[in-house]
């Protein structure tokens, strides 16, 4: 394989994955287990080379790295531009110290919003990666997972943004509550997940939260039923503020995105969905390729 330009890095809490990169065309790919939850701060150098070093020459190969590996508990920290702005910034890199010589490693900044307090690292790059492929988006982006980001988008610069923690309350309301007892994984139930939606954006989730547990004592509830009525619920009250005709672009791919275009559907929001898996890719391509 030819000497790469460039090696991209998407450093998460779980994962580490690089690409060896001739300008904005991929030479080879690579992955770990090595996520920045594992490593100790003298640990993130040797585990770049150990996936990496087959692909350095003799000379300095720039690292453009994003996401938790800028974190506080991160090879170093990078500090948060302030929106409104653009989602990346070549000009705002955070350059990191080595022993090995060959490395020239950079770190993407992350994003914060004072009032209300926010911040976002990772995601900053899937937007930019985004709007390099569709620069006149205007609308909402939002991003499902543990954490949803609701990110408003005018003229390529991130206005403000939200984080919505509907994944981690799902979890917890399934797993360590009295709601426990009555939910089930199971098939899909789009109509038990409809009801959940239309609840919870009205404004009833919390008042409802509890009829979960009261169907199954009272009735003969469906456990798998309820378990989508509450996922209905969490997503309704997420979405309750989005205001109608929103165009929004939901990033992402599997049965959770499916779930927030049912549910943006229902709330007659304008949405469809990207496949986020090649965004942070074309993100840091983008960044490299304006600094270059």
């Amino acid at each position: 394989m030819q000497t790469p330009d460039w090696i991209a890095v998407d450093w998460g809490t779980t994962h580490l994955r690089a690409w060896a990169m001739k300008g904005a065309d991929v030479l080879a790919e690579a992955h770990s287990d090595q996520g920045m939850g594992k490593l100790e701060r003298h640990q993130f150098e040797p585990a770049l080379l150990a996936l990496v070093e087959g692909w350095l020459g003799q000379g300095v190969t720039p690292v453009l790295a994003c996401g938790m590996v800028g974190a506080r508990q991160g090879w170093q920290e990078a500090p948060y531009r302030r929106v409104p702005c653009g989602p990346v910034d070549a000009a705002d890199l955070v350059q990191v110290e080595t022993a090995d010589p060959r490395l020239d490693v950079q770190i993407v900044a992350g994003l914060a919003q004072p009032d209300p307090a926010d911040v976002m690292r990772g995601e900053e790059v899937q937007i930019a990666g985004f709007l390099a492929q569709q620069p006149e988006f205007e609308g909402l982006i939002l991003l499902p997972g543990t954490h949803s980001k609701h990110v408003w988008i005018k003229g390529g610069t991130v206005t403000r943004f939200s984080t919505h923690m509907t994944g981690e309350l799902f979890a917890l309301l399934c797993q360590h509550s009295i709601l426990r007892h009555s939910v089930a994984e199971g098939a899909p139930q789009p109509d038990a997940f409809a009801l959940g939606v239309r609840t919870g954006a009205n404004g009833q989730a919390l008042a409802t939260l509890f009829s979960i547990r009261a169907s199954g004592l009272v009735g003969q509830a469906d456990p798998v039923a309820e378990r989508a009525r509450l996922s209905g619920l969490l997503i309704g009250a997420e979405l309750a503020d989005v205001p109608s005709g929103t165009p929004v672009t939901v990033i992402g791919s599997g049965a959770l995105t499916d779930l927030y275009l049912a549910a943006a559907a229902q709330l007659d929001l304008n949405a469809t969905a990207q496949d986020g898996a090649n965004l942070v890719l074309a993100g840091l391509t983008q960044i490299y390729l304006q600094g270059a």
